[in-house]
């Protein structure tokens, strides 16, 4: 597990994906802020690729992320996009509402810089998000990230289009947070 002051990251649980689905993905609003693609329902006991992890796909690295403090599951945390060639890779995250406005998120993101970083030696890591998405942008720039553009109406979510906020940090620029595990 890899661990930050608040929180661990460790591998998905096969018992983690009914309360990621029903708490995160099964949402219409969150799940179509969240993703992409448009939202669309799961069938109960059918393998739901957002969550379900295969240990072969070289490109993404998803975790549960957890407290650490009585190993209560609070989210899900991915590297996704990883470019080995150019050292690069995209950072994702969703906190359970329940988790919310706790200081986790910031301690997601850092926890994932130091696995980017530090483990997986990545140059640059880069993050995506609505414009109107203060959580996660005040998570990454608390970790060093800096705006480097907005991409006008680029999300088309429940019927308008959004701006995203494209966030990037290079090794060199990153400071880790001493204690890191």
């Amino acid at each position: 597990m890899l661990k930050g002051n608040l929180v661990g990251l460790r591998a998905r649980h096969e018992d983690d994906i009914p309360v990621l689905r029903a708490e995160l993905y099964d949402d219409v609003v969150n799940g179509s802020r969240a993703e992409t693609r448009p939202w669309r329902p799961i069938t109960p006991g059918t393998d739901d690729p957002r969550l379900v992890v295969d240990d072969d796909e070289q490109g993404r690295v998803p975790f549960s992320v957890v407290e650490l403090e009585g190993g209560t599951l609070v989210g899900t945390a991915t590297l996704w996009g990883i470019d080995t060639h150019s050292r690069a890779a995209h950072i994702g995250l969703g906190l359970l509402p329940a988790s919310r406005g706790r200081g986790y998120g910031t301690d997601v993101v850092a926890v994932l810089c130091h696995y980017g970083f530090v483990v997986r030696g990545l140059h640059r890591l880069q993050i995506e998000t609505l414009a109107d998405n203060t959580a996660m942008l005040r998570s990454a720039e608390r970790n060093g990230f800096v705006r480097e553009g907005v991409l006008r109406s680029s999300a088309w979510v429940l019927g308008e289009f959004l701006d995203e906020v494209l966030l990037g940090l290079l090794a060199e620029e990153w400071s880790p947070a001493p204690g890191r595990r």
